[in-house]
């Protein structure tokens, strides 16, 4: 089977990675690709590379980066340019305040987003790039991870190319007023999605994120464990639950924040002197091995249940996790045995003080929840999950 894997990047992501590597911007298509994947970012080939290794042909998308978009245009002889994108995300533009009013409302606000063009999406020269790479690869399966960018229209002219299975992946709820129909199948790691799309008449089912246990294989050494507790991840306003959480605990300890939003927190959070900057990939997988304890707080709109990526990162790279309860966690993790779980800030305090000074118990919730993870939460099994239920359509 032939397979394409369409994602999109942070563009602050994008930014940070051809900065790094100034040379990248010029380099080959495959060169390019070669140095994303290195990167270890968000899922990086970790889908790609487990549908290959079960005897399939998988290439891997990335839907918004410019420069390596229009590479593969100038290589196969297309007249295209397409412009790079500003260097901060289109959300910075507005003000803290005004995101933190309108966090409440998205989801009734994103088909109007959408039709005056502050959601992301692709250009027209990018579509043409997609729709011809689409054209040269000719897939038997289309994976789509991002919903906004490769949105239902651009679904269906995807789809008319050679008639692909069209999988979708989100895990929030997407816009509504959008006809579903171009998809055989939309998984979710949230079972309330899963419910939004099968009341619109789609087919959909649960599937989680997962680890790649191969990274374990190419990192750097582990730093020594010089952070007490860190916190990986945006604050912003729709994690209004974890800035809440995280601004407690940096009231009580020495609170490490490795990410981004901290624009739109107002100038009186004690967050901002948290703040270590952004990590990406590598670095973010060395930040939790460095750290006595990490933790992990799910976006507002989850609401009971787990399932955010950090969950698999953590474990998978073998850290102690100290994150929220959930209806469903028990499903994915043993509490108390692979994670530690908190109810509240208070709890969250109270157990970090806790495990901070009991070391064996932290390692040993720290090995149990990696053996989990390494046993149960891979990407092979999650790519085995697709095209178990691809197979279905």
């Amino acid at each position: 089977m032939r397979i394409v894997i369409l994602n999109a990047d942070y563009p602050r992501f994008l930014s940070w990675m051809y900065r790094r590597e100034p040379n990248l911007k010029t380099a080959s298509y495959a060169v390019q690709m070669a140095g994303r994947n290195a990167s270890l970012f968000g899922v990086a080939d970790f889908y790609s590379r487990n549908f290959a290794a079960l005897g399939h042909t998988a290439i891997d998308i990335h839907v918004n980066n410019p420069w390596m978009q229009s590479t593969w245009a100038r290589e196969h002889g297309l007249n295209f340019e397409v412009p790079a994108p500003d260097d901060i995300v289109a959300r910075d533009a507005f003000p803290g305040w005004l995101q933190r009013a309108i966090a409440p409302f998205k989801p009734a606000l994103r088909p109007l987003a959408r039709k005056i063009g502050l959601s992301p999406r692709l250009d027209a020269q990018s579509e043409q790039i997609l729709l011809a790479q689409i054209e040269d690869f000719k897939p038997d399966l289309v994976l789509n991870q991002d919903l906004f960018h490769v949105d239902t229209r651009l679904a269906r002219r995807i789809k008319q190319i050679c008639r692909p299975t069209m999988v979708g992946q989100v895990g929030i709820v997407p816009s509504r007023g959008e006809d579903w129909s171009v998809y055989d199948l939309l998984i979710s790691q949230i079972a309330a999605v899963v419910d939004f799309f099968r009341q619109q008449g789609a087919r959909s089912e649960v599937n989680h994120l997962g680890f790649e246990p191969a990274i374990l294989d190419v990192l750097p050494p582990a730093p020594s464990r010089s952070i007490d507790v860190s916190f990986v991840g945006a604050v912003s306003a729709d994690h209004q639950r974890r800035v809440a959480q995280l601004e407690a605990v940096s009231r009580r300890h020495d609170l490490k924040l490795f990410g981004s939003g901290l624009h739109t927190l107002p100038a009186s959070s004690p967050l901002h002197r948290c703040h270590q900057g952004e990590v990406w990939g590598v670095e973010m997988y060395q930040a939790l091995r460095a750290s006595r304890v990490t933790l992990n707080s799910h976006i507002d709109m989850a609401g009971p249940e787990a399932g955010n990526a950090r969950l698999f990162e953590a474990t998978g790279i073998g850290a102690f996790l100290l994150t929220d309860f959930k209806d469903n966690l028990h499903t994915l993790f043993e509490p108390g045995r692979e994670v530690a779980t908190w109810r509240s800030a208070d709890d969250c305090i109270a157990l970090i003080d806790r495990y901070l000074k009991d070391e064996p118990a932290r390692q040993a919730i720290a090995v149990a929840g990696q053996a989990r993870t390494l046993s149960t939460h891979t990407f092979r099994q999650r790519v085995e999950t697709i095209l178990r239920l691809a197979e279905r359509t």
